[in-house]
């Protein structure tokens, strides 16, 4: 790795020098960094004090030894699209990708059609080895991506609206016509889901264990996969809807509602912890940006796009025109749209959330896309459609890099045991749902005593001293005679205790109405206390 010169000749390298060096690995460690260092001066404790600074220092080693392991380990980058001249990324064919590909790429380049059972909803496993497709029609298949071979795949002969894998590619879950059902991987029916109704659409949350649905009537359900337990089952209060995506950052089910509204759920909770109104038709889709936390793009049925900013919710970033009826985020930032049988991948090339036209694809006339998913780890892009799923290549969308802690597209059945036993450990509780996870392990500061009368009035006293001891200015012209500096001097009193009267006599007001609201009720007969209205249980 080397920086070419400027002033050296034609085609002179010159290695970096140590300080450069030093300043990439400034970048790359602070990017493995758990937060800022700790703060020892306040810790009196001398043992929790060594623990502590233990601590830091392996977190601080292994951060070193990532940023290594990065630059020296994983030299690869990023695959884009590079226009020369006058070219347009976006006029490039999928045809015109093939020749300049490997043939392992070139297998992801397919057009399935069954005709007869769509349109087909997908999804993937964490890892992107395995794939899950539902026609409507009532045909389910799991496909090893990786081998390019079908593990199952049966007939429900029923309505299929909705599929999701669960923990791993052993258990599926799909929302058929009356009400989900749970399989495994060889299509036996392991559970039937009979108290969340006939569902709309399905969403999984990973670190959480929780299976979470929307169904016809608009009632939201989370059970627990783990022990069959019922967390939560709330009325949302907005009528019917077919749009929910989960962010996978802070653990939050999004819906999108035929108001506009944007509303944010939590198990927890009984009602919407954000309600944010995005569009001024029907929301056709949501999606949040897998690494930028804060990014969330919604789609609206007055054709239009919109990027938000998730930390003050106040206007959109971008606006965007065209109708999308499905949005996905890929790993590296590239948001798919597609509506009708047209699609269309948008980048963000400046790093400033200014997403512009990066690749189309014309599907066949007639086919109606029903949802456009990335492919983890893989520069590919699947699309369930009317006729059946496709799939094309999207240069730069994958990430090159797997960690296989977090998913081993190359698992072995025993690595696979371990880490589902490790998953059950490592499960967060539904209380961990929240907007800003980062509150989790924070400590909720005391609330301030209301102060006695003799604080008052010894606060009152020492205000009035202090006034006392100020000097007035001199001033000519007959302006410092004893009687204006005497009437000066309390009026600089009087200033110092105005906000103590003015407390005394809030405190007095409050006191009054509560006595008003006490003589105001009216006890009511035994017989017609069952009538009276109850205040709301805190």
């Amino acid at each position: 790795m080397g920086v070419k010169g400027v002033n050296q000749g034609h085609g002179a390298i010159v290695p970096p020098t140590e300080q450069e060096l030093i300043d990439e690995m400034d970048v790359k460690k602070n990017k493995y960094l758990r937060g800022g260092e700790a703060n020892f001066e306040a810790l009196k404790d001398k043992k929790l004090k060594g623990q502590l600074a233990f601590r830091e220092e392996l977190h601080l080693k292994t951060a070193q030894a990532a940023a290594k392991a990065e630059k020296y380990l994983r030299p690869s980058e990023d695959g884009y699209l590079e226009p020369e001249g006058l070219e347009k990324t976006w006029r490039t064919k999928q045809q015109d990708i093939t020749p300049a590909v490997d043939i392992l790429s070139t297998r992801n380049q397919y057009d399935i059609v069954v005709p007869d059972l769509g349109p087909y909803r997908l999804d993937f496993t964490p890892s992107g080895r395995y794939m899950m497709v539902g026609g409507r029609k009532g045909h389910l298949a799991i496909v090893d991506m990786k081998q390019m071979s079908l593990i199952k795949e049966f007939q429900v002969r029923e309505t299929v609206r909705d599929v999701v894998f669960l923990h791993n590619e052993t258990m599926f879950a799909a929302a058929q016509k009356k009400y989900p059902y749970i399989y495994n991987r060889n299509g036996t029916e392991l559970h039937c889901l009979k108290e969340h109704g006939a569902a709309l659409r399905l969403c999984y949350l990973g670190q959480h264990q929780l299976l979470a649905s929307i169904n016809d009537y608009g009632q939201l359900h989370y059970q627990d996969v783990t022990d069959g337990r019922m967390v939560g089952s709330y009325r949302t209060g907005f009528g019917r809807t077919d749009v929910m995506q989960v962010n996978r950052h802070n653990g939050l089910l999004s819906l999108g509602h035929s108001g506009g509204k944007v509303t944010m759920w939590s198990p927890t909770s009984s009602s919407a912890v954000i309600e944010m109104l995005c569009h001024k038709g029907p929301i056709s889709a949501i999606a949040f940006h897998p690494t930028n936390r804060d990014l969330m793009a919604t789609s609206g049925k007055e054709k239009k796009v919109k990027l938000w900013d998730m930390r003050n919710l106040k206007g959109p970033l971008q606006t965007l025109p065209g109708q999308a009826e499905t949005l996905d985020f890929s790993q590296k930032g590239l948001l798919a749209r597609g509506t009708g049988s047209f699609l269309q991948v948008l980048r963000d090339s400046s790093g400033s959330q200014k997403y512009e036209r990066y690749m189309t694809h014309p599907l066949v006339k007639g086919y109606q896309i029903e949802k456009a998913l990335f492919r983890p780890y893989e520069d590919v892009l699947c699309i369930g459609h009317s006729m059946g799923w496709s799939s094309i290549l999207i240069p730069g969308s994958g990430e090159p890099h797997f960690d296989t802690w977090l998913a081993n597209p190359f698992e072995t059945r025993k690595q696979r045991k371990e880490v589902e036993v490790q998953r059950l450990l490592n499960k967060l509780p539904p209380e961990t749902i929240m907007f800003d996870p980062t509150k989790i392990g924070t400590v909720i500061p005391p609330r301030r005593e209301k102060p006695t009368k003799e604080e008052k009035e010894a606060e009152l006293e020492a205000a009035v001293e202090a006034a006392k001891d100020i000097v007035p200015k001199k001033k000519t012209k007959g302006r410092s005679k004893p009687s204006k500096m005497k009437k000066k001097k309390q009026e600089v009193i009087a200033s110092a205790k105005r906000p103590f009267v003015e407390q005394h006599m809030k405190e007095d007001e409050q006191v009054a109405r509560k006595k008003q609201k006490a003589m105001e009720q009216v006890e009511l007969p035994t017989s017609l206390q069952r009538f009276a209205r109850k205040k709301p249980a805190t």
